[in-house]
C-alpha cells in the first residue's frame, strides 16, 4: 500500500469518524480475488477498507448500496456499516470503507444455526418486483437490476441471457450455445412454477461471504436483489460450506417448498456461467452439462 492510498483512507476517516483520528496501523489481508483489502487500525477504531484501481468505476457505490439495503432488514445477523466510499478520482482508486468485524470461531455450532436463522430473516423482506433500484456487481459481472414483475422472465433474461450475451462477445460461447440456453429457458417455465415472491437476496452467497465473529454470524460482500430466495440458496450448495445445522436452523425459521432442489440446479447455472466468465476453466462445461440435462 503507498502513501497515497493511506492519506486518502485517513483524510476520509477524519471528516466521517472525528478530525483528531489517526492511523496506527494498516494490516493488508488476503483472501480477495478482485480487489485489495486491509485492517486500519486508529485511535478511534478500526475500520475495513478495501479499494480497487482498474475495476467498474462504481463497483463499490453499488456495493454500499447492497449492504444499505441488507441493514433495513434489521435481522439478528451483523452487517458492516458503511463508513465511506468513492469511485476512482484522478490518480486515486475506487474504494469501500466499512466498520472492521474482528472474526471469532467461538461457539461454530451456535452460529451455524444463528447464520441460519438471520438468512431466513433476511429473506423474508420483500418487494413487489423482482430486481433492485440499480444494476450492480456479482465479482465483477455487471447485473442487469431492471425491475421485473415476472420470476421466470428476470431469471432467463436478465441473469442467463444477459450473462450468455456477455461471454459470447468475449468470443468463449458461440451460436451453438447460444441456441441450447434458448432451449433450455423455453424449457424452465414449468419447472418454475412454485410462485415465488420477490425476497431479498444477498447475490453471492457462498462460504467466503459470510463469518463468524463475537458479535455473531455477519455477511459480507453483497451483490443484492430481490428475487426468488431459492436463487440465493442455489450458490450455498454449489461449493458447500453450509452445515446440517445451518439448513435445519433455515427450515425452521422460513421452511421450503418440499421440490425445492429440483430448482436447486437450474438457479445454480447462473453461478457457474458468471465463474466460467471471470476464471475460464472447467466452469462452461459445468454450465453446459446442467443446460442439455434439462433440454
Amino acid at each position: 500500500m503507498n502513501d497515497i492510498i493511506i492519506s486518502l483512507f485517513e483524510d476520509v476517516l477524519k471528516e466521517d469518524i472525528e478530525a483528531n483520528l489517526k492511523i496506527s496501523s494498516i494490516k493488508l489481508l488476503g483472501g480477495g480475488c478482485i480487489n485489495s483489502a486491509s485492517k486500519i487500525e486508529t485511535n478511534h477504531g478500526d475500520y475495513f477498507a478495501k479499494w480497487n484501481s482498474n475495476c467498474p468505476p462504481n463497483l463499490f457505490v453499488r456495493e454500499a448500496e447492497s449492504l444499505n439495503e441488507l441493514i433495513k432488514v434489521n435481522s439478528s445477523l451483523k452487517i458492516p456499516q458503511v463508513i465511506a466510499f468513492s469511485e476512482p478520482q484522478a490518480n486515486l482508486p475506487a474504494y469501500l470503507i466499512t466498520e472492521f468485524i474482528d472474526p471469532s470461531i467461538n461457539s461454530k455450532k451456535i452460529q451455524d444455526e444463528q447464520l441460519g436463522r438471520g438468512l431466513a430473516e433476511i429473506h423474508q423482506f420483500k418487494n413487489e418486483n423482482f430486481g433492485f433500484y440499480s444494476d450492480n456487481y456479482c465479482g465483477a459481472t455487471l447485473q442487469d437490476n431492471t425491475w421485473n414483475i415476472d420470476c421466470v422472465g428476470f431469471y432467463s433474461n436478465q441473469r442467463i441471457l444477459h450473462l450468455a450475451n456477455l461471454i459470447y462477445k468475449n468470443g468463449v460461447w458461440g451460436t451453438s450455445e447460444l441456441k441450447l440456453l434458448d432451449q433450455f429457458l423455453s424449457s424452465i417455465k414449468n419447472l418454475i412454477s412454485h410462485k415465488p415472491q420477490p425476497s431479498l437476496n444477498h447475490g453471492d452467497l457462498w462460504s467466503g461471504n459470510y463469518l463468524y465473529s463475537s458479535e455473531g454470524p455477519a455477511l459480507i460482500d453483497p451483490a443484492s436483489y430481490y428475487a426468488d430466495r431459492e436463487f440465493d440458496l442455489s450458490l450455498t450448495t454449489m461449493f458447500g460450506g453450509f452445515s446440517d445445522g445451518f439448513w435445519n436452523a433455515y427450515n425452521e425459521a422460513f421452511p421450503l417448498p418440499n421440490d425445492w432442489k429440483t430448482r436447486n440446479e437450474i438457479y445454480m447455472l447462473y453461478h457457474y456461467m458468471n465463474h466460467f466468465y471471470l476464471f475460464g476453466g472447467g466452469y462452461g462445461n459445468q454450465a453446459l452439462s446442467i443446460v442439455k440435462k434439462y433440454l
